[in-house]
């Protein structure tokens, strides 16, 4: 079924890198979730009344807010898939962001609504009426919700979508929902035990809890979320299988949407090479890397002297030194500029976030290894906090 609604409203659906298909994507989800959750919020409307049951309304109001979700999901993708215009030059990708970020927010307040009426219902409990037509229908809401998890699931997954991920999640944990709702109803009837408030409550605490999580993971790139270290990784890996390459450092990635990523990296090079032959090289890395990955990338050329022995025996040193104090430290940029009394050190040694170590001992500690070594030598070092996570 999955299949066929893709081929069938997704033009040119193999091409899910373009941003045009990524939208169609986007529309054919949002469609289908909100035509599938109206109608569960209509029949689970009406069995709620039919039972007097608090838990089923509740469940019901939860599918009329993945409907509203659902609306602005497509509002979102419409407006990401804009281009870039004067006021906006890096595109309105993240729209898709600030739709998810919206969405969140009306779970909560869903979610705020059903717990008061939970609680008003263990306040003031009232004889639920059970039905088996309203179990029957429970178990097929239970089954259009699978099939809209894995259905939001398997398009996530095709154009790397995290709104549709969550949309996916979001219909798992309906799932649940209503399956407590429905053990809820067929106990109450069989032992007289009224549960249809307190379930209601649990319902409630549920949706608020994975607004929570969704408002968290909505928020974080809009704030400048950290790439993974996979990806972190798999760039530095790949830059330094260009020739002549010989280090890299100072990489930073910006995300502003799906498929607008932007960044700047540091590249070390040798500095005796023709500086039109490594030109050409960081030409090279910056194409291929728009056309492979859609990274924009600025590459920035650090020449590194590797003619002079003592040079070279210098930065083994210190990179020792760093590494010894913790091994996610690294030096880069080193110059050494010799003088009548004594000898300059001069580089940055990279820091990463959450780094234990002040960076006023980590300097104390390099000085001292320095010292204790080349005692003519004095260390002016610059502290460079990384962007970047490493991957562990």
């Amino acid at each position: 079924m999955t299949d066929f609604l893709i081929r069938k409203f997704v033009p040119d659906y193999e091409k899910t890198g373009e941003m045009r298909v990524r939208s169609s994507y986007g529309k054919l989800s949002s469609l289908v979730c909100i035509i599938g959750n109206l109608i569960l919020f209509a029949i689970k409307l009406l069995a709620g009344i039919l039972s007097a049951s608090v838990a089923i309304t509740a469940d019901a109001f939860n599918n009329l807010s993945d409907a509203s979700s659902g609306i602005i999901t497509l509002l979102g993708f419409k407006m990401a898939s804009k281009p870039a215009d004067p006021e906006h030059p890096y595109g309105h990708a993240r729209y898709e962001y600030l739709s998810g970020l919206l969405i969140s927010v009306l779970i909560l307040v869903i979610g705020v609504e059903l717990f008061k009426s939970g609680v008003d219902k263990i306040l003031h409990p009232a004889v639920s009426t059970f039905r088996w037509v309203t179990a029957g229908i429970l178990i097929v809401s239970i089954l259009v919700k699978m099939w809209l998890c894995v259905f939001n699931r398997k398009l996530g997954v095709l154009i790397d979508s995290g709104a549709l991920k969550a949309a996916s999640a979001d219909s798992r944990n309906d799932v649940l929902a209503t399956s407590a709702v429905l053990a809820a109803t067929v106990i109450s009837h069989f032992t007289r035990v009224d549960l249809d408030g307190y379930m209601g409550v649990a319902v409630a605490v549920f949706i608020l809890y994975s607004g929570v999580g969704l408002v968290r993971e909505t928020i974080s790139p809009l704030l400048g979320r950290a790439p993974d270290p996979e990806t972190v990784q798999m760039i530095q890996e790949k830059i330094m299988s260009y020739p002549g390459v010989l280090g890299t450092h100072d990489l930073m990635i910006h995300d502003y949407g799906p498929g607008r990523q932007f960044a700047s990296v540091h590249v070390e090079m040798a500095a005796e090479t023709n500086i039109l032959e490594s030109h050409d090289v960081i030409d090279n890395i910056e194409r291929e890397f728009l056309a492979h990955m859609g990274i924009h990338m600025i590459v920035h050329l650090d020449p590194i002297v590797t003619s002079d022995p003592v040079v070279a025996e210098l930065r083994l040193f210190l990179a020792d030194v760093v590494t010894g104090i913790d091994p996610a430290l690294s030096i880069h940029d080193l110059r050494i500029v010799p003088g009548a009394t004594h000898t300059n050190v001069i580089f940055d040694c990279v820091v990463p976030a959450g780094c234990p170590i002040p960076h006023a001992d980590v300097c104390h500690r390099i000085r001292e290894a320095v010292t204790a070594s080349y005692p003519h030598h004095f260390c002016v070092i610059t502290i460079d906090e990384s962007f970047a996570p490493v991957q562990k």
